[in-house]
């Protein structure tokens, strides 16, 4: 029986893969962690177990995964690629400190370990397009360096010490329930708020600056489908480049005009934001993820974005009609 600790359990994807999860491998298996309980995620907190874990504090950590009988951590906790420019100390600590103690707590607690790279492990010097699975990987972010370093880090102890590790590169993710928390692409998901609200929006992100991106949905199943794939078919294992979508604001835009026909997008660039856009990849090449353990995305743009709309507008309480 799997018994999963969650930890960053409160933020965009572990607020909806914890309970996806639940279902899955019943409440009682799955661990919601994180640094502190928030507001408005007391459904969450009491639809299962909840620890307070700073991944930081090692013995923490290890009293979780000992009280709960934890046999698989998936290490969400991070800081995301712009609050990681504004704080580069506090992301080092984090996404590379915090791995660590969670690879430590796996080797010695014999845990199989989920852990997110992401786009952002790429830099300007990566080839744009189709950016293949091995590849040169220079990033000019405090955030990619963590990442690059996480990845080579699991590597790491799955050969030394042979910890089942495993990750993805995730391009930018889109969800409804929960916003994100300071990414380059988070205006992909703020846009379809303000489509709603007052049906325009001002992008951050320059036109024709392309991105890839993915459903939360289909974010979601790739965790949990590489978590259960058969170890012997994975070659690469902690750093799959998955990807669904590419687009710029623009397309973005005429998605959400289908079913808003009035939106309107201006821009007013955030020179950060932007320059490390800039640095990623235009769209990369998912293929070994779909040879090695059949990832296959179900959502395109316009599913996306019709399914966006339509839960927030419930979310929102929105009188809006969504035309479609």
């Amino acid at each position: 029986m799997r018994r999963i600790l969650i930890t960053g359990a409160l933020g965009q994807i572990g607020s909806e893969l914890t309970l996806e999860m639940r279902k899955i491998y019943g409440s009682g298996n799955v661990v919601a962690s994180n640094r502190r309980a928030k507001e408005g995620h007391e459904e969450l907190i009491a639809s299962g177990p909840f620890e307070i874990v700073d991944i930081n504090d090692l013995q923490t950590l290890s009293a979780a995964v000992d009280k709960h009988k934890i046999n698989t951590i998936v290490n969400l906790a991070a800081i995301l690629s712009a609050v990681g420019e504004r704080d580069p100390q506090q992301c080092w600590n984090i996404n590379m400190n915090g791995l660590y103690n969670v690879l430590e707590t796996a080797r010695e607690k014999n845990c199989m370990v989920f852990t997110p790279s992401s786009i952002a492990a790429f830099g300007p010097s990566t080839p744009k397009d189709s950016t293949p699975q091995d590849t040169i990987q220079r990033p000019t972010t405090m955030y990619g360096v963590t990442k690059v370093a996480g990845e080579l880090l699991c590597d790491y102890y799955f050969k030394k010490f042979g910890v089942d590790t495993r990750g993805v590169r995730f391009p930018g993710l889109i969800s409804y329930k929960t916003l994100p928390g300071g990414g380059t692409t988070d205006y992909a998901v703020h846009i379809y708020y303000e489509a709603l609200k007052s049906k325009k929006y001002t992008s951050f992100i320059r036109k024709g600056t392309y991105m890839d991106m993915m459903y939360i949905r289909d974010a979601l199943s790739a965790i949990i489908e590489l978590i259960e794939a058969d170890p012997g078919r994975l070659k690469h294992r902690n750093a799959f480049n998955v990807t669904a979508m590419s687009f710029d604001p623009e397309t973005l835009a005429a998605s959400i005009r289908k079913f808003i026909p009035e939106f309107e997008l201006s821009y007013d660039v955030d020179p950060i934001r932007q320059e490390i856009a800039d640095s990623w990849p235009n769209s990369l090449d998912d293929s070994a993820a779909r040879q090695e353990w059949d990832w296959n995305p179900k959502y395109d743009l316009d599913s996306m974005t019709k399914d966006m709309l339509e839960k927030l507008r419930v979310k929102l309480g929105s009188m809006i009609t969504i035309y479609g």
